[in-house]
């Protein structure tokens, strides 16, 4: 996506956080929220992120930066207690996928077909930024119901595109996964993780590290090991 370059002649930038005034956080009075139903989804949102991520650093956040909280072995220890994943919604249930893996998120974009491809997980390809990139279903991979939707489909969610690559591969290209909602970033800890339910009988339940509590429900936190090496056998 495509925003202003930053001002580097100034240390702070000024950015319209319209989403607290007017949006979800706000009043919810903003009208485009009739078309992305969540200011997570609106350009505007994202364009403000960019320039708070693109401003220039002050000395005061250089020399937070340099002193460390605790002893490297306790800050070492405490990474690796606590990951973050990026939560979203196939058909009537919510996943997550670490971050590590994750390249991009993206709208949806047009999927063309290959031929003869047997797997009904292989879509197709699609265009990411000039380069032509598998594009898998997780519903049909992990088998799930689509039927089971109806809950959900009342969120109005938008549909977004995420761009991921094995991370233990660095030379295995990207794959594209359409999903049907983006909740956004958690963070959870290794001891929160909850084992797989029994009753849980599609492929999630195989591909799944453990399940988290989340909002009155759950999110099956999946393994990019097994998810990745399910998608080299759909296009074998």
């Amino acid at each position: 996506m495509l925003h202003d370059a930053p001002d580097h002649s100034s240390a702070s930038v000024r950015v319209d956080d319209c989403w607290n005034r007017i949006g979800t956080r706000g009043d919810n009075t903003c009208p485009r929220l009739v078309e992305y139903f969540r200011c997570l989804n609106c350009p505007v949102f994202a364009q403000g992120a960019a320039q708070l991520f693109d401003r220039p650093l002050r000395d005061t956040d250089l020399v937070a930066r340099a002193e460390p909280v605790g002893s490297p072995a306790e800050m070492r220890e405490a990474s690796a207690q606590t990951q973050s994943a990026l939560a979203f919604r196939v058909a009537g249930e919510w996943l997550a996928l670490p971050t590590r893996v994750l390249r991009e998120i993206d709208d949806i974009r047009a999927i063309h077909s290959l031929p003869h491809q047997r797997s009904r997980a292989v879509l197709g390809v699609v265009n990411v930024r000039g380069a032509l990139t598998v594009a898998v279903s997780l519903g049909e991979l992990l088998n799930m119901d689509r039927a089971a939707d109806t809950k959900q489909a009342a969120r109005n969610g938008y549909a977004r595109m995420l761009v991921a690559a094995h991370d233990s591969e660095p030379a295995a290209p990207p794959v594209a996964l359409p999903v049907d909602e983006v909740e956004g970033v958690i963070r959870c800890a290794d001891a929160e993780l909850l084992p797989v339910p029994a009753t849980l009988a599609h492929a999630t339940a195989s591909h799944a590290r453990g399940v988290l509590a989340w909002r009155g429900g759950t999110v099956g936190l999946i393994d990019p090991a097994r998810l990745f090496e399910s998608i080299a056998r759909s296009l074998r």
